[in-house]
């Protein structure tokens, strides 16, 4: 009977760990059809990014009008510059805009449709290294002053890594307290 009242709350515990081991699906702007010019500048979509946390393997989740309008993924000269020309990515499928956050660092998306990007249809998404995780800390700091971390060198895909890592952890914890509770009976 100990080692039943040993191996639940260690159970729990590995169930909570999961969550934040896991990849999250985050809705750009926080509600559907977010993706538009801002009212003003505190209802811009930086504003949103200043206050939440991105890390490798999220995904960026858009709902808008495809027929209207369309995210291009740029580089930060372009973003600044609201250059539409050279995305280095173009997603104009409305509801089913789905984009891995695959590396940390910054991340930059505008618009497509002419003009929305000069009013401030933008976002800018800075991307967290795992070793740069704080759980316990809210973000702080405006997108465009943030530095991100350099992306570790390695030829494997960080995402899959960092889930990997995370399973592994569990799985480890997961022998361990069951080895303790069978020791006993």
């Amino acid at each position: 009977m100990a080692s039943l009242r040993t191996l639940v709350p260690v159970l729990a515990l590995v169930f909570v760990l999961f969550s934040f081991c896991e990849a999250k699906d985050i809705l750009v702007g926080g509600s559907e059809n977010a993706w538009k010019i801002p009212s003003n500048s505190s209802d811009s979509l930086n504003q949103w990014a200043m206050k939440k946390r991105f890390k490798v393997g999220d995904f960026l989740i858009w709902k808008y009008d495809g027929k209207v309008d369309s995210v291009l993924q740029v580089t930060k000269e372009n973003y600044e510059s609201c250059n539409t020309s050279k995305p280095i990515k173009e997603y104009k499928d409305g509801n089913n805009t789905k984009m891995e956050l695959d590396k940390s660092g910054p991340f930059y998306f505008i618009s497509g449709a002419a003009g929305h990007c000069q009013k401030g249809q933008k976002l800018q998404v800075v991307v967290m290294s795992e070793k740069h995780w704080d759980h316990d800390n809210p973000p702080v700091g405006s997108p465009t002053q943030a530095t991100a971390p350099a992306p570790a060198k390695t030829n494997a895909n960080p995402a899959h890594a960092q889930r990997g890592g995370c399973f592994l952890a569990l799985a480890s914890l997961l022998g361990v307290a069951f080895a303790f509770a069978f020791a006993f009976v």
